[in-house]
């Protein structure tokens, strides 16, 4: 498990996560740098943002495993692409996607403060707005254990970063990190891509002395070096060294300032600032 604390940076997960023998949270690499994320019991399975099916089936049938629920954030093809051969594969499995977004084949629109029970997997999900890079985007909350809550982001938050704002405005996302910040520290942040270690070269721009940056950049080198997910990361440590999730700290203010030229007079602005200067990195 991971430790937050001011001080040290928590270790990162490596690999395949199994919080407890009935129940495991697979990283099912896709594209160049796409993760979906799969949970299941041994039996029964969901998968968040399937983009591609195939990596997908091949996973499910090399752990005979029957996919009940198909859960998308937002409607970008690298996340729903693979819907329609994914129910071709699991007939009875699912769909559930934002409301405020057109997604291929949804049987179950979701929206902030809905919850989704999965019976087979028994757990349940609790469904949260956050606009930002699109309208619509949803993000999902569960718990592997009772003592271990799980977000699964698609691309609102990632570590060391957050998504490009494609139609919405930096106020809505900055209200939306503002949404995963609130969430328990060792809360786990299961995002869409592995961006982590550009974020996190640019995040040393923004904060070169932070020590925490320091330490984690060195540590999500090594893994992936070793071709091993950086992910997922905690809240906890999102808080101690993502740019976007410290825009009330004064040397992200005073860097983000720098960048653009002159000061911001609200957290929303430093975070324009912010997505701006990453847009450019």
């Amino acid at each position: 498990m991971f430790s937050c604390s001011v001080t040290q940076v928590p270790p990162i997960m490596k690999n395949h996560l199994a919080p407890t023998p009935a129940l495991q949270l697979e990283p099912i690499p896709a594209f160049n740098d796409n993760y979906i994320w799969l949970i299941h019991n041994e039996k029964h399975a969901v998968v968040i943002d399937p983009g591609d099916a195939h990596p997908v089936i091949q996973f499910l049938e090399q752990q005979s495993l029957q996919l009940d629920a198909i859960l998308i954030t937002h409607h970008h093809h690298d996340h729903v692409g693979g819907i329609q051969a994914l129910l071709s594969h699991s007939q009875d499995a699912t769909v559930y996607g934002p409301a405020h977004e057109a997604i291929p084949q949804r049987q179950v629109a979701v929206d902030q403060g809905d919850q989704i029970t999965l019976q087979p997997l028994g757990i349940t999900l609790d469904v949260l707005a956050v606009p930002g890079h699109t309208l619509g985007h949803v993000a999902y909350v569960t718990h592997l254990t009772s003592e271990q809550p799980v977000l699964f982001c698609g691309d609102t938050l990632f570590s060391g970063g957050c998504g490009r704002l494609f139609e919405g405005t930096p106020a809505q996302m900055y209200a939306s990190l503002q949404k995963l910040a609130a969430l328990p520290t060792n809360t786990f942040v299961c995002c869409a891509h592995e961006y982590t270690l550009s974020n996190l070269m640019w995040a040393l721009e923004v904060e070169p002395d932070n020590t925490a940056l320091q330490t984690y950049y060195e540590q999500a080198s090594e893994l992936r070096q070793a071709q091993q997910p950086t992910l997922p990361s905690t809240i906890g440590l999102e808080l101690q060294i993502n740019p976007f999730l410290r825009t009330g700290v004064p040397a992200v203010q005073l860097s983000a300032a720098a960048y653009a030229g002159q000061p911001a007079h609200s957290p929303s602005e430093v975070l324009a600032q912010l997505r701006e200067w990453k847009n450019n990195a």
